[in-house]
């Protein structure tokens, strides 16, 4: 994400806001150029409060107490759910008017954050294993192992060094030997 548009067309593409909602707010963002910068920079602190909550959680670490705070804080900004909207479509939390916040933008992410970390699924959290990735994902495989964000990006990735290391590296090397 590069600015409050991006944040905006996320927002709209997970159904945390509307399309009538995201256009009203494109257009306050064109207005308010720098509370648009400021929202957009907030929204970013809010992913790195999460990434650091469920990085620490995954990792079997202690959270900070400050995320903890922070989280906490952000949690009692967004707006409460109080409603439903059950459609043919799906079914949604009908939220207020959003607002030109990271807190009204984010508030769908905040609730299931906080959700995640009260509830039984939290153990799933999962940190990807590729130490270049950095991901994080749940982990609802059957057996509960899973170590990949996805299998078709990090995964096939360790298959395919782990079977250089195991196959091509050593007759490489075998051949670069016979030359010498």
């Amino acid at each position: 994400m590069t600015g409050v548009g991006d944040l905006l067309a996320w927002c709209e593409a997970t159904k945390s806001l509307d399309k009538s909602t995201t256009a009203d707010l494109a257009v306050w963002s064109r207005r308010n150029k720098r509370e648009a910068d400021d929202v957009f920079d907030e929204a970013m602190g809010v992913r790195e409060i999460l990434y650091r909550v469920f990085s620490a959680t995954a990792s079997a670490k202690a959270v900070t107490a400050d995320d903890v705070e922070a989280l906490n804080g952000l949690l009692e900004r967004a707006p409460g759910r109080t409603s439903l909207s059950i459609t043919k479509a799906g079914h949604l939390w009908r939220l207020p008017p959003a607002s030109p916040t990271a807190a009204s933008l984010l508030a769908p992410v905040l609730w299931s954050a906080g959700d995640l970390l009260v509830g039984e699924r939290l153990g799933s959290v999962r940190l990807c294993a590729n130490e270049k990735c950095g991901w994080l994902f749940l982990d609802d495989s059957k057996s509960g192992t899973r170590r990949w964000c996805t299998m078709s990006a990090c995964g096939n990735r360790a298959k395919a060094q782990r079977h250089y290391q195991r196959r091509i590296k050593p007759a490489a090397d075998a051949v670069s030997k016979k030359g010498r």
